[in-house]
């Protein structure tokens, strides 16, 4: 079972990899925070500061649309090609593929971002800039919403199209980031199902605010250490949840 499960990580980890979209978002990512150090030469703001908003948004916005294309996609892939009845034919149990699948573009991601935190580090290095671990918090916590999206993308493309995935994936990640505004508005709410909804919306949603300490990085403001494992935990178990639904929904899906 773990060497089926490195196989097909591996084998996922290749097609991402080979994948024209993600080479083109890899590159486009590493020009953007080459770019960053122009910004940081003509601006009249601290070299620092301009490089931090730019290098930690840019990388966020190129993986969260990788990941949200790469999750939503996959699986669409496998059945489009028919190659999903060769594994679904094969000892393998559906769950063991679609974690695989997961693993593998998460392990795909981690290198991005890997690559992607080195390139962020020469520059700080150019600029004679520290490397703090505000930076490496905000980055491990990018990491972890990547792990939530693609967990997401992965449970709607079980069930449905690439598009109708890609598009509810974005949409969670727009609403995740407006979650603490959504209880809010539900709070001032004068009608009380009006409320409810906004609330429960507020705990199906997941809160990736929790997970944005980019603010904080730029700011150089600490985040106590049970904050951050609190709001690591907290997108890991969603992530496992999404994961599991997911399982649930593949393992009973008809493919003819």
């Amino acid at each position: 079972m773990i060497r089926a499960f490195g196989a097909l990580t591996l084998t996922g980890f290749r097609e991402a990899r080979r994948n024209r979209i993600t080479l083109l978002i890899a590159g486009f990512a590493i020009a953007l925070l080459l770019f960053s150090t122009v910004v940081a030469d003509v601006s009249v703001a601290k070299i620092e500061r301009v490089l931090i908003d730019v290098g930690l948004a840019g990388m966020s916005l190129m993986l969260v649309v990788l990941a949200i294309f790469l999750s939503s996609s996959l699986l669409g892939r496998e059945i489009e090609r028919r190659t999903i009845f060769m594994i679904v034919s094969k000892p393998i149990s559906r769950g063991l593929f679609l974690v695989s699948r997961l693993a593998g573009n998460m392990l795909t991601l981690a290198v991005l971002l890997g690559a992607m935190t080195l390139v962020f580090w020469v520059e700080l290095v150019v600029f004679n800039a520290p490397f703090r671990s505000h930076y490496l918090l905000a980055i491990a916590a990018l990491l972890v919403e990547l792990l939530v999206l693609s967990s997401v993308g992965f449970a709607m493309s079980s069930c449905s199209g690439h598009v109708v995935s890609a598009m509810v994936t974005a949409g969670v990640f727009f609403a995740g980031h407006l979650a603490g505004d959504i209880y809010q508005i539900a709070e001032r709410a004068k009608s009380v199902p009006l409320e409810y909804l906004g609330k429960a919306t507020y705990y199906l949603l997941p809160n990736l605010d929790r997970l944005n300490f980019r603010p904080q990085a730029c700011h150089l403001i600490d985040v106590p250490l049970t904050e951050a494992l609190g709001s690591f935990a907290y997108g890991i178990a969603y992530a496992g949840v999404m994961v599991g639904i997911a399982v649930l929904i593949f393992a009973r899906r008809d493919f003819k």
